[in-house]
C-alpha cells in the first residue's frame, strides 16, 4: 500500500474500533476495504451489513467511490432501494452498489473515513 492508502486504512480502523475490518492490498498500491457488521438503518430488513470500497493508489487525489453493501439489502416497507443503488457483485460477493461520487473532491479534507461516514449517513436517511 502507498503511505496515503495505509493511513486511510488506519483512519477507518480507528473510526470503527468494534468492527471487523478486512483489507486486501492491491499490487498497484491501493487497497480493498471491508467493514463488517454495520447498521444500515431501521428502514432495512437486514439490520447488519458489510460495507466495502476500494482506495486506489491515486488516493488522496482520487475519490473513494463507489461503496458496496450486502446484495440482499431490502427495505422494510417493500419499496425499491431507489436511486444510486444497483445490484452487482463486489469481491465475489453479491452486492448493492451505492453511487455517491464526490463532485468537488478536496484531497485535504475528503478522506476515505469521512466519505464512509457520509455514505452511511446517506444510506440511513433514505
Amino acid at each position: 500500500m502507498t503511505p496515503a492508502v495505509s493511513k486511510a486504512v488506519d483512519e477507518v480502523r480507528a473510526a470503527f474500533p468494534d468492527a471487523a475490518i478486512r483489507v486486501r492490498e492491491e499490487p498497484d498500491g491501493g487497497a480493498v476495504v471491508l467493514v463488517e457488521d454495520v447498521d444500515p438503518g431501521a428502514q432495512y430488513k437486514q439490520r447488519s451489513t458489510w460495507i466495502g470500497f476500494r482506495i486506489t493508489f491515486q488516493y488522496p487525489y482520487s475519490d473513494v467511490y463507489p461503496h458496496f453493501v450486502r446484495g440482499d439489502l431490502t427495505r422494510v416497507d417493500g419499496a425499491p432501494l431507489g436511486e444510486a443503488m444497483t445490484s452487482t457483485t463486489f469481491e465475489d460477493r453479491p452486492a448493492v452498489q451505492i453511487s455517491r461520487r464526490s463532485n468537488r473532491l478536496n484531497p485535504a479534507t475528503d478522506t476515505a473515513v469521512i466519505k464512509l461516514h457520509k455514505v452511511l449517513t446517506w444510506l440511513r436517511s433514505r
